[in-house]
């Protein structure tokens, strides 16, 4: 009990997680005003993770007053699998989080580099990088990481923001290829047909 509660009212954990895993918003394209109601609720998740992880634990709480009685630590927040897994949750956010940084910066280089940095104000279509093998990678990599996250610190919030994220970002890349088929047209398409939307060779 007192591994985990060693974790909680670290107010500067809080704060360093939130940017630690917020600053990479930096590196995602949004074309739109409407496209950053996503960065949002990867924001609110990002808060509920670092609360939960260093904070307080919001999840042992509120099911805690809902049932009237005390439940042990792991049960919907916390190192949920930590008894059954060890430090397994930790690794596999390790991992999560070298790919998906790799996803979104290397997307990032090539979007800046192809399409935004024209001084005419028109890119080209961009298929260099990870565009190669997938057509949204930066989302592919938020998505990753905030994977990793649950991996590492499962708690309730994140178990139900995690799939409505995920809706949200599936709804935001099928808008934008709408306006890329807009803007390229048959060379679009063509490209469409021979990479993935979020993981290469698989979806």
């Amino acid at each position: 009990m007192e591994e985990f509660s060693n974790h909680f009212h670290n107010w500067f954990g809080v704060l360093f997680f939130i940017i630690l895993y917020g600053i990479v918003i930096l590196f995602i394209p949004f074309y739109r005003k409407m496209d950053k109601k996503p960065i949002g609720t990867y924001i609110a998740f990002v808060i509920a993770f670092a609360i939960e992880m260093h904070g307080i634990p919001f999840s042992m709480y509120l099911i805690s007053g809902v049932l009237g009685k005390n439940l042990p630590e792991g049960v919907l927040w916390g190192h949920t699998l930590f008894s059954s897994v060890g430090h397994l949750g930790l690794y596999i956010s390790y991992i999560c989080s070298i790919i998906a940084l790799f996803l979104i910066l290397n997307g990032w280089h090539n979007i800046y580099k192809n399409y935004w940095s024209k001084s005419d104000g028109k890119g080209e279509l961009v298929k260099t990088g990870v565009y190669k093998h997938v057509r949204h990678p930066q989302y592919t990599g938020l998505l990753l990481l905030s994977f990793g996250m649950i991996a590492n610190w499962a708690t309730l919030p994140l178990l139900i923001m995690y799939p409505v994220m995920i809706g949200m970002y599936v709804r935001l890349a099928k808008r934008e290829e709408k306006d890329m088929i807009m803007e390229f047209g048959n060379k679009y398409r063509e490209y469409m047909k021979s990479t993935k939307m979020f993981i290469p060779y698989i979806l």
